[in-house]
């Protein structure tokens, strides 16, 4: 079952690989991907209403003035919650590496946005979203080094969807203020989510190895 499980788990990330590699293709060459033709006229239509007035304010919570601040006062929390540096080191510098590895993404694809918004925190390059791909890196190690210290399972249940929430509204604030494509959005979830696991799994094994000595 479990065997099962891993293959339909590879076979849905290489589908999904390819999908976004054939996005990557058609921005290169100045196309714009079926998806975004089609999701376009969305945009237009909560412009000026209030679901755009609460997906602008959503948008701050992804933004590097908010989460600079905040992943530095959070990283002293989860040390002093867990009283361990590791998981510390690892919010901090999880949260830190997803955003160069988005930078660089940037600047590989270097996408033009669809407008530009220097108060949304929207300068620079497009593809893929670093609002949705570095709060699914900050905020899911975040869920996942608090309900660590949380025994009822309903209570997890809660903090789990509570940030699972917030991230969905942050990169999907992007797609509808403007200033990123849906593909944007979706690599970047994509993306980060990617790399949650993969710090999940690292400190996984840091713990292993510290638990052994």
């Amino acid at each position: 079952m479990l065997g099962k499980r891993n293959t339909v788990s590879i076979v849905l990330i290489i589908w999904i690989l390819l999908v976004i590699g054939t996005w990557i293709v058609e921005i290169m060459n100045g196309k714009l991907p079926y998806v975004d033709q089609w999701t376009r006229a969305l945009v237009e239509r909560f412009d000026d209403t209030y679901v755009y007035t609460f997906l602008r304010g959503m948008t701050e919570l992804g933004s590097t003035s908010f989460l600079v601040p905040f992943i530095f006062v959070m990283t002293f929390v989860i040390w002093w919650m867990l009283r361990d540096y590791v998981p510390a080191i690892i919010f901090a510098g999880g949260t830190l590496t997803s955003h160069l590895l988005n930078t660089v993404i940037k600047n590989l694809v270097a996408r033009e946005r669809p407008s530009i918004s220097v108060a949304a925190n929207a300068e620079g390059h497009s593809f893929p979203s670093g609002h949705a791909m570095i709060s699914m890196v900050c905020y899911g190690l975040l869920a996942y080094f608090i309900t660590k210290k949380i025994r009822s399972t309903k209570a997890i249940f809660c903090v789990q969807l509570f940030f699972a929430m917030l991230v969905f509204l942050i990169g999907l604030s992007r797609f509808f203020i403007n200033v990123h494509y849906l593909t944007d959005v979706m690599t970047g979830f994509f993306l980060g989510f990617v790399c949650l696991i993969g710090l999940l799994s690292l400190y996984g094994t840091i713990q292993k190895r510290r638990s052994q000595t």
